[in-house]
């Protein structure tokens, strides 16, 4: 892809990635990983480190080096820039965007944990109050559904049933 092509490319999908504010880990990386593959910068993310060329080495060896300091250098930053500056703070830091990003999963990997016993708390309590239609109700309970499958905790359709009929 021409460098010119990637940077229009990169500007469309950079302008969907939400910042990382500490509630939306899953979103973001998901719209980060699609961005970098769009873009085709994840090679860096794909590949691991090449050899660092020699005086020796072929030029196929030199090219692929080039391709991935390049894909590292510029997911590094359009990662850095998608995260908000008192999150980013917390990230030690990582001169290769695989260690980074794994840096940061570390960081919510409790976060995700206490949403998703919150989330399970709140399906497992809430009740049809009758102040609302019977439809909001059973949209918000698939709604947190949804968000625990994002968190990798699948709630069967026969179990959700159980929690909406339950008055």
């Amino acid at each position: 892809m021409a460098r010119a092509t990637v940077s229009s490319v990169l500007n469309n999908e950079s302008s969907h990635i939400p910042f990382l504010n500490g509630d939306n880990f899953s979103d973001w990386k998901d719209k980060i990983l699609l961005t970098l593959g769009c873009t085709d910068l994840d090679f860096a993310l794909r590949v691991e480190e090449p050899p660092v060329p020699t005086e020796t080495s072929s030029l196929v060896e030199k090219t692929t080096y080039e391709k991935w300091e390049r894909s590292n250098r510029l997911s590094l930053m359009l990662i850095k820039s998608h995260i908000s500056k008192s999150i980013r703070g917390s990230i030690p830091p990582c001169d290769k965007v695989k260690d980074y990003l794994k840096a940061i999963e570390e960081q919510f990997v409790s976060s995700d944990k206490a949403l998703a016993s919150t989330l399970m708390n709140k399906l497992s309590i809430m009740k049809h109050d009758k102040s609302r239609s019977m439809r909001e109700h059973i949209m918000e309970m698939r709604d947190i559904a949804a968000q625990l499958k994002s968190l990798e905790i699948e709630i069967s359709e026969s179990f959700l049933v159980h929690f909406i009929w339950t008055i």
